[in-house]
């Protein structure tokens, strides 16, 4: 019994042996297939990291790339019109070199390049605009950026060539003219670089002038050497000032008369006018012995009857020139470099007798629109002289009668422009003590000059004037009360742009021996509204304070800004972005 008990035992024991091993080698087996999948599984999440990260630097460097394409392409575009710019700037009239065809051209900056073009694109009221497409590429794939820009030229309120006048006859000759204590200039100015030896601040200020709106230099405000030549004025400029600026084309006497002869070509012929004195009798005050102290105008006259504008003009008119006081200058005609000489003033006029020579017509009656590239200007009155122009009427009373224009017009003269009276837009003004045209008023008078535009000398006219036959004596300006002789009214106003491409805007006779006759003594008041563009400074008046002449007043008249005036006249080197003109897009290729 015991020893198959025994027997038993160990089968069972054996049995429970084999059972024993047989279930380790299955956990074994158990944990070995447990293992490779988490392998795998970790080895498939890890390449998915790598993988992944991989993509993500790739894309960031796809991003970066493509980032840097499209700046450069942007870049490139803008630098192709900054280049076109500096092109327009460059040209002596834009208009002329668009007509030749030199306005495209490209920039390869390796790794971008871009072409860019300019173009006529129309009339802002009658103001020229300008369109540069510039076209910019970058990268593989390749990005495209276009700019679209409509430009037009700068307005500025007071434009010079030089801060000087004239001593003599060349360019070393001229003195400075300087802005007085207590003078008003309400209008931008601008003034060309005058590269002088020694280098010195090329505008003159004495006292403290009130400057109200920007100034732009064309120089560098340092000289080569570091040295600050503005530090002691830069207070006055209570809305900045800058430098390097481009040079206004006033001195420019090819792009003056490429707007000249524009403008006569596109003037009414009814409207052109070559005064001359052949049939003039040999008699004082035009007799031989006077021979250089004779010369022919047109005078305008304008008016208001009816609530219509109207212009009386007078052909064919005998001027008794005097003799000029020591600034009275003006540019010798084609010459170069640029040299000047004093020239007889305006003294007084007879007109000629009858009706032949005068007729008085409607300011819209001269009206045209300038056309250019398939594009027409908005339409305003041109009056085209081949020699000198006389503004200004007689009254025989104390009261101001002033020149009133309702209507657009533009007068260029390839002489001089003599003002004898105030001149003054019809319509609105503002309340603001400065009497502004206002915004909407849509009257405005454009001068232009090839010689000068100057107030004349009042005090010139005769008081027992001598018979003429054929002719009538014709005083301008007005009688003041208790005295004899002409005076123009003080304040005397000036509303009208004026480009003077011959000289300088001023005032006759100033600084003579015996003195510019005077409303008031020592000195009147001169306001400006409007623009001017000159190539040397005319002076107003002399002395510090002030012993002859006039005050000044300057007043920027908005409205020249918006091409509101007729005809083609502007003559800045610096262009700008039209209102809502600047347009660009990007592709990717």
């Amino acid at each position: 019994m015991n020893t198959r008990y025994l027997k038993l035992d160990t089968r069972n024991t054996r049995l429970l042996i084999r059972n024993s091993t047989s279930t380790s080698d299955e956990r074994r087996a158990t944990s070995n297939g447990f293992v490779l999948p988490l392998v795998l599984v970790a080895v498939v999440i890890l390449m998915a990291l790598i993988v992944g990260a991989t993509m993500t630097d790739y894309h960031a460097r796809l991003r970066a790339v493509n980032l840097k394409s499209q700046t450069e392409a942007m870049l490139a575009a803008e630098a192709g019109y900054e280049r076109a710019i500096f092109w327009m700037s460059q040209q002596s009239d834009i208009l002329t070199a668009i007509q030749n065809g030199s306005d495209n051209g490209s920039i390869d900056f390796g790794s971008a390049t871009c072409s860019y073009s300019v173009d006529f694109h129309g009339f802002m009221g009658t103001k020229p605009v300008f369109r540069i497409v510039s076209t910019g590429v970058s990268g593989r794939p390749s990005f495209t950026r276009n700019v679209n820009v409509d430009v037009i030229q700068e307005t500025c309120g007071w434009a010079m060539g030089s801060c000087t006048v004239p001593q003599g006859t060349s360019i070393a000759s001229e003195v400075p003219v300087y802005f007085k204590n207590g003078e008003i200039i309400n209008t931008p100015i601008h003034i060309n670089k005058q590269s002088d030896s020694p280098d010195i601040a090329d505008i003159f200020i004495t006292g403290s002038p009130t400057f109200l709106q920007k100034v732009e230099m064309g120089e560098d405000r340092k000289t080569s050497g570091g040295s600050d030549k503005y530090s002691s004025v830069m207070s006055l400029f209570h809305s900045g000032i800058t430098f390097d600026q481009p040079n206004v084309r006033i001195t420019d006497t090819t792009a003056v008369q490429n707007k000249v002869t524009r403008f006569q070509n596109s003037t009414l012929a009814t409207y052109q006018f070559t005064p001359n004195i052949t049939g003039l009798p040999a008699t004082p005050p035009f007799d031989s012995t006077h021979s250089s102290y004779k010369s022919s105008a047109v005078q305008l006259e304008f008016f208001v009857s009816g609530g219509i504008g109207y212009v009386r003009i007078t052909n064919n008119c005998a001027v008794r020139l005097a003799d000029q006081g020591a600034n009275d200058y003006n540019i010798v005609t084609g010459s170069s470099p640029m040299s000047f000489h004093q020239y007889k003033i305006y003294g007084y006029h007879y007109r000629p007798n009858g009706t032949a020579n005068q007729t008085t017509v409607p300011i819209t009656s001269t009206y045209v629109s300038q056309t250019f590239g398939g594009y027409t200007s908005d339409p305003g009155g041109q009056i085209y002289v081949n020699g000198n122009v006389i503004i200004g009427g007689d009254s025989n009373s104390s009261a101001d009668p002033n020149q009133v224009v309702k209507g657009k017009i533009t007068v260029v003269a390839t002489g001089n422009i003599w003002i004898g009276d105030n001149i003054v837009v019809d319509g609105t003004h503002t309340t603001d003590g400065n009497n502004m045209p206002t915004t909407a008023n849509p009257n405005v008078l454009g001068l232009i000059a090839q010689g000068v535009i100057k107030l004349v000398d009042p005090g010139q006219s005769p008081s027992s004037p001598t018979a003429v036959a054929g002719y009538t004596y014709q005083p301008i300006g007005i009688l003041k009360t208790g005295y004899s002789g002409r005076y123009l009214f003080d304040p005397t106003v000036v509303e009208a742009a004026l480009t003077i491409g011959g000289g300088g805007w001023g005032a006759e006779n100033v600084d003579s021996s015996g003195g510019r006759r005077m409303y008031s003594t020592p000195s009147d008041t001169l306001y400006v509204h409007g623009s001017i563009t000159e190539v040397i400074r005319g002076i107003v008046n002399i002395g510090d304070p002030i012993t002859n002449g006039y005050t000044k007043n300057y007043y920027i008249d908005t409205r020249l800004m918006s091409g509101i005036l007729p005809g083609d006249i502007w003559l800045s080197g610096k262009y700008f972005p039209a209102p809502a003109g600047w347009y660009d897009d990007q592709i990717a290729n």
